[in-house]
């Protein structure tokens, strides 16, 4: 564990650079986990000196982070323009393969940041060239449901592997997996900000254009913007890992805010849809919201950790916390009980079972998250227990992301 590595080289002030350097975010959050007990150590309080200095200047890197982004720039601009240069058709082939190339340069990002060996990621890269063998070379009718679920989860089944090399191969279910978590809610704010940016000045470049009468939109967007997608969430996790405070509290302070509204208009949801005309048992749209709205709480769930801890966070906020997680419980089980009656009334599918299997996760995992968040609010138990709550499904995910997207195609 990075705690003990940290811990056994307080005198080795190169081991510690080079661990920082290898992922901030989580050296920062190991650190001040055993900082009570190095803390008389003077390393050690230059150390809490230096992760809570503030810059004002954003860090880029260095030029060998640039030239590894570089080199990626072009690598998915090859593979974005495949279908351009062999004829390949568009939709076939994006579907099967946008998200493989999105999860590739995020793990070899992480790969490069880390400096990882091949021992410790040849599991993730055994399970990425099998990825890609399969959702190429097996064939599978696109206008089937199965081959929609199978490229739903195979990127699902790949991101478990993503933060397996995030974590520096140690168990994304363990205690450094909420580091993981936490990063995307960083990794989101970041990619709309690039991603904004980048629509900005698309259409500052093509009216400037427009202005001496060269019509560059379709080229614009099928060799230059087209080129460049993949490479918006990797830019964004770079600058993340190379900034932990620039958006650190900004996923939180979202969550703090939006906590209580989003409780009230649950509240005001489920209380009703029993006078809706909308029946849940019978309506797959209404239920693809519920299964929607669910994962959106999950995620809010997540991003509020890192504030009920606070002690500028009032009981309110805490107890409002826990109103939710009990209300996204009812809504789980409401949604189950619908897919449920769905099978035995209209039989089995392979969407059925699916979203079946990810229900009665999800469910597993909200109440285990609700346990534990109320442990935590009556009995003031560690926040870690509920942390802990919140990555312990992972891999459990993960197999069941396997499971359809390989095991379905051959079922069904």
């Amino acid at each position: 564990m990075l705690t003990k590595e940290i811990q056994s080289n307080l005198s080795e002030p190169a081991v510690l650079e080079r661990l920082y350097r290898q992922n901030p975010s989580a050296f920062k959050s190991a650190f001040l986990e055993i900082y009570e007990e190095i803390k008389s150590q003077e390393v050690a309080q230059i150390w809490h000196e230096r992760l809570h200095y503030t810059s004002e200047e954003v860090a880029w890197g260095n030029s060998r982070d640039w030239a590894f982004l570089g080199v990626w720039v072009l690598i998915s601009a090859f593979f974005m323009q495949i279908p351009n240069m062999f004829g390949i058709s568009p939709d076939a082939y994006f579907s099967r393969n946008m998200s493989l190339i999105v999860v590739t340069g995020m793990g070899a990002l992480f790969v490069f940041q880390q400096q990882l060996r091949f021992a410790t990621i040849w599991s993730a890269l055994a399970a990425l060239l099998f990825s890609i063998i399969y959702m190429n070379v097996v064939m599978m009718d696109i206008q089937r449901d199965v081959y929609t679920l199978a490229c739903i989860h195979v990127p699902i089944f790949l991101w478990i592997f993503v933060g397996y090399v995030y974590v520096g191969g140690a168990n994304p279910a363990g205690p450094k997996g909420i580091e993981f978590l936490r990063f995307h809610g960083d990794l989101l704010v970041m990619t709309a900000v690039i991603a904004l940016a980048g629509g900005l000045f698309s259409a500052l470049t093509i009216n400037l254009f427009h202005l001496i009468q060269w019509d560059i939109e379709k080229y614009y967007f099928k060799y230059g913007a087209l080129s460049l997608l993949p490479v918006i969430p990797v830019l964004a996790g770079f600058l993340v890992q190379k900034n932990p405070p620039l958006v650190s509290k900004i996923s939180p302070l979202i969550a703090r805010i939006f906590t209580p509204l989003v409780f009230v208009t649950l509240l005001l949801f489920l209380g009703a849809t029993p006078f809706s005309e909308k029946d849940l048992f019978n309506d797959r749209e209404y239920l693809f919201v519920f299964n929607g709205v669910l994962v959106g709480v999950m995620a809010l769930l997540l991003f509020s950790l890192s504030e009920i801890t606070k002690k500028s966070v009032s009981p309110f906020y805490q107890y409002v916390l826990v109103g939710l997680a009990i209300l996204a419980l009812f809504e789980n089980g409401l949604a189950l009980s619908a897919i449920v009656f769905r099978l035995a009334e209209f039989g089995i599918s392979p969407n059925r079972l699916a979203v079946l299997g990810s229900n009665v996760l999800m469910m597993g995992h909200v109440a285990w998250v609700t346990k534990q968040l109320i442990a935590f609010v009556r009995v003031k138990q560690e926040i870690s227990s509920v942390e802990n709550s919140m990555t312990l499904f992972l891999p459990y995910y993960g197999a069941w992301a396997a499971l359809v997207a390989f095991l379905f195609p051959l079922v069904f």
